[in-house]
């Protein structure tokens, strides 16, 4: 799981672009919503509600569309964000939950997740005889493991985001940040154009 968080990928850029734009605290509520899409992916997974994903079709698109028009309508908002420095306790009272959000649909949308977690699963355990100390052992390797992998991105992206410090440089890297969310946007929701 640590080996797969790690290599580069949408969460990834997400977690990385939140941090760089909106500091540390952002991409640490980019990933928490990784982790819990993550979660909710194990719990479809452990206990057999592979039906549960074949019943959401539809509801799994939308899901990808809202996704995409969200982190759209995000970079748009960081496109046209006035570069000036602002006070840190407005941006993170203002936009925790839109960081949350990010990652959690994010992950949500991404097909790749739940074929890891649908396929993963069954492939190394005995699903029928799992309990719920297997399962909360399992989501404990996952909060450490992803979880631990964006925080890592998250910090080294706020770290880099620290050695710009005029407003030429916060406006560059807020362009860099909106074109990265829009372009992950664009991608949901062009997979999901494929799945159609």
């Amino acid at each position: 799981m640590i080996v797969l968080a790690v290599i580069p990928s949408v969460s990834v850029l997400a977690v990385a672009a939140r941090s760089a734009a909106f500091g540390f605290t952002h991409g640490m509520f980019t990933a928490l919503g990784i982790v819990v899409a993550d979660i909710i992916f194990i719990l479809v997974a452990v206990y057999g509600l592979a039906l549960v994903a074949e019943l959401m079709g539809a509801q799994f698109k939308l899901i990808k569309y809202i996704g995409g028009f969200y982190l759209i309508w995000l970079g748009i908002s960081l496109w046209r964000a006035d570069s000036k420095t602002r006070r840190s306790d407005e941006i993170k009272q203002s936009s925790w939950g839109s960081s949350f959000l990010t990652g959690f649909l994010i992950t949500l949308g991404d097909q790749k997740a739940i074929l890891f977690y649908l396929g993963f699963f069954p492939a190394f355990l005995d699903l029928s005889q799992m309990t719920p100390a297997d399962t909360l052992i399992i989501m404990v390797i996952a909060i450490i493991g992803v979880g631990g992998a964006k925080l890592v991105y998250a910090y080294l992206a706020d770290r880099a985001s620290l050695i710009f410090k005029n407003t030429r440089a916060i406006r560059g890297i807020n362009i860099l940040a909106a074109c990265v969310m829009i372009a992950v946007g664009l991608t949901l929701i062009l997979q999901t154009q494929e799945w159609i």
